[in-house]
């Protein structure tokens, strides 16, 4: 007996998306994740022209757009110096900006339609093993419960289980650094629609807008304390950011600490297995591109779904992993050449600014940094 088409597993934006999508194709989709609640903290924060194109068949992108805040600009800085310009606003799209909304919020909104839909999350639900055969594969969970699906896929994250078990490699590496982020109310010389990228002496550090008056801060740092305090980020703004006295941290919402990896998988699929988002690929938040990536393989992986369900088709699902996984390495040798530069030691720093500086006048750079971030260059 199957209880599934395809069973999904995790609930974070990649699964939710798909989720949502297959439902809206009238496909049978039973998501599961192991957490009890969804995780409240913004970690992503950036919502791409491209994302926004692709959930709005879905409903979900004019919700978006009441909660969060637009960004028509981004920009590398060393100081109130501007290396890079890149300017969205004349993109060919309805989105010509980048839309900042903690990841959260995407989460709630792609949870509430998928209801709509009569689809639900059960959790918590661990999954513990997957067997395959010729007519489905069978998911072995914790508690006991066994699920039948003719597709399973993970959008279980970079420590995905369903990878494991399907015995798909993930090859990459890690940055020596580790990251400060933190969520932040602030004074003084600070916009809310432009995402800010600088490129210190003393080091890299991200400013972004978030809804409600907050802004986003990552920074790489050799040891980042567990929770970053009001009083660390400020140093780091001032020594790395605006400069001393030009902005005041006056709280600090939410912190945290992590290391970032890079790698892809092996491939997107084992016969009745596919992957997606994380579970698929990791990489430098510089840019902004993870979380993107991911609902992006969702809305892909949902039409080879349907197609391979309506169809048995299967080859179509073939050439899902193979039109996604360039895609993942592509933004990989971006964010990692964008992370490379920005933490490269400090004596030669102003050598790669004022060379930065230089390239950075050419409106086709320019032009190429606004396709790529904003995620056009993958329609």
């Amino acid at each position: 007996m199957t209880d599934t088409d395809v069973l999904i597993v995790g609930a974070g934006p990649t699964g939710l998306a798909l989720a949502v999508a297959l439902q809206a194709r009238n496909i049978h989709a039973t998501v599961v994740d192991r957490l009890a609640a969804g995780a409240n903290t913004s970690r992503a924060a950036a919502v791409s022209a491209r994302t926004l194109e692709v959930l709005e068949s879905l409903d979900v992108s004019r919700r978006l757009l009441k909660e969060g805040i637009t960004a028509p600009r981004f920009t590398i800085r060393d100081g109130a110096r501007i290396l890079v310009p890149v300017d969205f606003s004349w993109l060919p799209t309805k989105y010509p900006f980048i839309l900042m909304a903690p990841q959260s919020t995407t989460e709630r909104l792609l949870l509430e339609r998928l209801n709509e839909l009569g689809g639900q999350v059960i959790r918590p639900k661990t999954l513990t093993g997957v067997r395959q055969d010729d007519t489905g594969v069978t998911a072995r969970f914790d508690d006991g419960d066994e699920v039948r699906a003719r597709y399973v896929v993970g959008a279980d994250g970079m420590h995905s289980a369903v990878r494991e078990q399907a015995g798909i490699g993930f090859t990459g590496g890690q940055y020596a650094q580790s990251f400060a982020l933190a969520d932040v109310r602030l004074t003084g010389d600070v916009t809310d629609d432009e995402v800010v990228l600088f490129w210190a002496s003393n080091g890299m550090t991200v400013v972004a807008p978030l809804p409600g008056g907050t802004y986003r801060i990552v920074a790489p740092v050799d040891s980042a304390p567990e929770q970053p305090s009001a009083a660390f980020i400020q140093e780091m703004l001032d020594a790395r950011g605006f400069g001393p006295g030009r902005v005041t941290v006056t709280e600090t919402t939410w912190g945290s600490r992590f290391r970032v990896h890079h790698r892809v998988a092996d491939s997107y699929r084992a016969g009745r297995v596919l992957l997606a988002g994380d579970s698929a690929h990791v990489h430098s938040p510089a840019g902004g591109q993870g979380m993107n990536l991911g609902i992006q393989d969702a809305i892909a992986l949902s039409a080879a779904l349907t197609t391979v369900l309506e169809t048995g088709r299967d080859a179509v699902l073939d050439e899902y992993s193979a039109a996604r996984r360039p895609l993942a390495q592509q933004v990989i040798t971006l964010t990692d050449r964008l992370t490379r530069l920005a933490t490269l030691p400090a004596p030669v720093r102003p050598i790669r600014n004022l060379a930065v500086g230089l390239a950075g006048k050419a409106p086709a750079l320019q032009h190429q940094l606004a396709w790529r971030l904003s995620g056009l260059a993958n329609r």
